[in-house]
């Protein structure tokens, strides 16, 4: 097997969709078949609780979520280094964010008891958690040591 023949699923984070890229493509701007959006465009995701087990459960690339809330400061004051380290790292993970107020589900689900709170997920599994915010350098090291 050869790495243009293993794929990659990934979800369109514009219309939820699952599509298979192939391995050795994933740095090439791949575009959905279904909506002709790029599938990583250097901005984070917004989930909720209808979208978050589509892309969690079902993309092969790692999905870093960031559970926050609009009045929350320390997540406003993260969300520009959380949006460049998408910037810088995509495709090689995924970056998202959940409104824990608009998706109370999702943020039960995983016991978000603060936030920001930062989740890495690898084939639908935690595997890495960080509360608090960090600056972009921090953020960036933590996500890189989680993959």
């Amino acid at each position: 097997m050869t790495s243009s023949d293993l794929k990659y699923r990934i979800v369109c984070q514009h219309c939820d969709g699952l599509v298979g890229v192939p391995a050795d493509r994933l740095a090439d701007g791949p575009r959905c078949p279904k909506c002709h959006t790029p599938l990583f465009d250097g901005h984070p995701v917004e989930l909720n609780d209808r979208n978050f087990d589509q892309h969690v459960a079902k993309s092969d690339v790692p999905v870093v979520v960031d559970f926050w809330a609009p009045w929350c400061a320390p997540c406003r004051m993260m969300a520009p280094a959380f949006a460049e380290v998408a910037s810088r790292m995509e495709p090689a993970a995924r970056f998202a964010k959940l409104n824990t107020d608009e998706s109370q589900q999702v943020a039960s689900r995983y016991g978000i008891r603060s936030i920001p709170t930062l989740i890495v997920f690898k084939g639908g599994r935690e595997v890495a958690r960080q509360p608090g915010a960090m600056a972009a350098t921090q953020l960036m090291r933590w996500v890189a040591d989680s993959l």
